[in-house]
């Protein structure tokens, strides 16, 4: 079996068994590599292409994150939801003039995020365990 076959095939299998926050840890991540990747290649200003890509699969992990939020479970979901707007409007206005500045202000929103539900998310797990 090819190696890009195996880490596919792990990688699958890592989505489909992990926890709720789990899952949204590994949204986070993700959403925090696109932004990266976006940003430089934006920077560099040569690959346009992979600038846009990153940036629409951005646009979609932020979709599926909001999502999976529940209003009914969690009254400081709105405005969650409000930064997951703007982060599409965001986003979409960053890919229209290929603006890397906009793309480091949605990863300077992004990173507190991401640590905060790695933090949450490793918090569930102690407390599965014990």
């Amino acid at each position: 079996m090819p190696a890009a076959s195996i880490t596919e095939r792990y990688l699958a299998d890592s989505v489909a068994t992990a926890d709720p926050a789990a899952l949204i840890v590994m949204l986070y991540d993700r959403l925090a590599l696109d932004l990266a990747r976006a940003e430089a290649a934006l920077h560099g200003g040569t690959d346009l292409e992979a600038a846009h890509t990153n940036l629409v699969h951005a646009q979609d992990i932020v979709l599926c994150l909001r999502a999976s939020l529940r209003p009914e479970l969690w009254e400081g979901s709105g405005r969650l939801m409000a930064l997951y707007e703007w982060l599409t409007r965001m986003l979409v206005q960053a890919n229209l003039e290929k603006n890397p500045s906009i793309v480091a202000d949605c990863l300077s929103v992004v990173t507190p995020l991401q640590a905060a539900w790695r933090q949450a998310a490793a918090g569930i797990s102690a407390d599965a365990v014990a």
